[in-house]
């Protein structure tokens, strides 16, 4: 399974299909020869000492690429967040990503997340090239955001 965002288009709405790679724990050597530099949209999650794992970001990147990306977030004597960094020291962080080429299908993307995951707060906005925008996932572990 190709690990990308696909779309198709029916009058003006948008469907989205995102195609994540596997779920992987953050290992610094293991992303450095695994992730690629490319652009793309990533999750990042820790799991909790009731083995429960807890959605802390997800992101485009564009310039930089997910394989750097990811790499500094994941490691605590790179991140400067105090929140994020006190994570990563106390639990074990995961991420999986998808691959992208489009910025504006990643602000859909993107805004869609928003809008399930924190209705009601604007995160981020969409494209505004769609009237209704539509996700699916799908994961190697059978693992969906929403």
């Amino acid at each position: 399974m190709k690990t990308l965002i696909t779309k198709k288009i029916k009058e003006n709405n948008a469907y989205f299909s995102v195609r994540w790679s596997p779920l992987k724990k953050a290992e610094r050597y293991d992303i450095n020869a695994s992730v690629p530099a490319e652009s793309g949209v990533y999750q990042l999650y820790y799991m909790d000492k009731k083995k429960r794992l807890n959605l802390m970001y997800i992101e485009r990147v564009w310039f930089g690429g997910l394989r750097s990306t990811i790499r500094k977030m994941t490691d605590p004597e790179l991140e400067f967040d105090p929140k994020w960094k006190s994570v990563l020291n106390q639990f074990d962080c995961y991420y999986r990503y998808t691959l992208s080429s489009s910025s504006r299908d990643m602000e859909d993307v993107l805004f869609f997340f928003g809008e399930v995951l924190f209705p009601g707060v604007e995160k981020c906005s969409s494209s505004g090239r769609y009237k209704n925008i539509f996700l699916n996932e799908e994961s190697p572990e059978k693992f969906e955001t929403v």
